[in-house]
């Protein structure tokens, strides 16, 4: 079944689930909807069954929502036994007779995490939920959510700065920031914007870096992941900032490939990391001029944040907002990230 042919309730249930959206607040569909023969067969079809969908949450995870979705059938339901379908029950029965990780346990491993890359809205007014093939276009990360390593990087999950600027730059406005251009994005962490540039923005070439090593290695999974491991069009390497880049193979990259915008997404959280940033966007803009930058951040600590609009003011560059507001989290329909904290997004260029 295509998607497009789907309930809508049904296919935000089934992005929430599959981007791991905590149980609790799932947008489920009204149990009497539940209820139903054929959409129970298509909840066990799409969420459920491993041998359709190879890329499903953790165990426990899955075992949690399909509990819930249980409990709510049996509570409409004249004879609970007859109504809840016998997919549904062998499926959580299995999960019951075997050993499944608890989803503390299974937060420390490995997990695939899938995001829905549909715009809400453009911001041109335009509803933008058409898609070629009748699928909804997807990015399926490996991601180790509670995973720091001892270099203190983040870059083992995808942060809420990274999802609101793939939110930005699947608007019109967004896109033609990328579609055409060579990409450079700086502490890429997991691969999340730029497997969306290369794989849903039709981008001409994307390098990208982070300056750990292992998570470079878990973004080259991620990259062959969602087959965008063509050397060709995506190149993944470390880059420590602060650095002189003369002489380097960004100098000769950039000569492959004269960068036109480089991404950034919460990469600005660290006081002591700022310095060496701006310092390495200033090397860049040594070699492109013409360059923008585009840098999203939560602002955990305005002090911080302000650090970095100070430092850029040092070297002179002109800094402006891009005006995008998060939508809160129960309006989300695509991408959902927590809004709870500002999130901005710059953009930086050198006069």
């Amino acid at each position: 079944m295509l998607d497009r042919d789907v309930d809508p309730q049904l296919l935000l249930l089934r992005r929430q689930y599959m981007q791991l959206f905590e149980p609790d607040f799932l947008a489920w569909p009204p149990p009497k909807f539940l209820k139903g023969k054929d959409v129970q067969k298509w909840l066990y079809r799409y969420m459920f069954d491993q041998s359709r969908n190879p890329r499903l949450p953790p165990e426990g995870y899955q075992m949690h929502v399909l509990k819930q979705l249980i409990s709510k059938i049996e509570k409409v339901a004249g004879n609970p036994e007859d109504e809840v379908s016998n997919e549904l029950r062998e499926c959580y029965t299995s999960f019951m007779t075997r050993e499944v990780p608890s989803e503390f346990q299974a937060a420390q491993e490995k997990a695939y995490v899938t995001f829905t890359c549909i715009a809400e809205k453009t911001l041109d007014g335009a509803d933008n939920d058409n898609y070629d093939d009748g699928l909804e276009p997807t990015i399926s990360l490996l991601e180790q959510r509670h995973l720091v390593s001892g270099s203190r990087t983040t870059g083992f999950r995808t942060w809420e700065g990274s999802l609101h600027l793939g939110s930005y730059l699947l608007t019109g406005a967004g896109s033609r920031l990328v579609r055409g251009k060579n990409i450079l994005e700086l502490g890429a962490g997991t691969g999340f914007l730029t497997i969306l540039s290369a794989k849903h923005l039709n981008a001409k070439h994307v390098t990208t870096t982070d300056g750990d090593e292992k998570v470079i290695k878990a973004l080259r999974e991620n990259l062959a992941l969602n087959e965008v491991d063509d050397q060709q069009r995506v190149r993944a390497e470390t880059l420590m900032w602060g650095r002189n880049l003369k002489e380097t193979w960004v100098e000769d990259d950039c000569a492959a490939h004269p960068y036109d915008v480089v991404l950034g997404a919460d990469i600005t959280y660290d006081k002591v990391a700022i310095t060496a940033l701006v310092s390495t966007l200033n090397g860049l803009f040594d070699f492109r001029p013409t360059l923008k930058v585009i840098i999203s951040g939560v602002i955990r600590n305005p002090e911080t944040f302000q650090t970095f609009r100070d430092e850029c003011a040092s070297r002179r560059f002109a800094v402006k907002d891009i005006e995008f507001e998060p939508k809160p989290m129960r309006q989300q329909k695509a991408l959902f990230y927590a809004t709870a904290m500002p999130i901005k997004i710059l953009s930086i260029t050198r006069p």
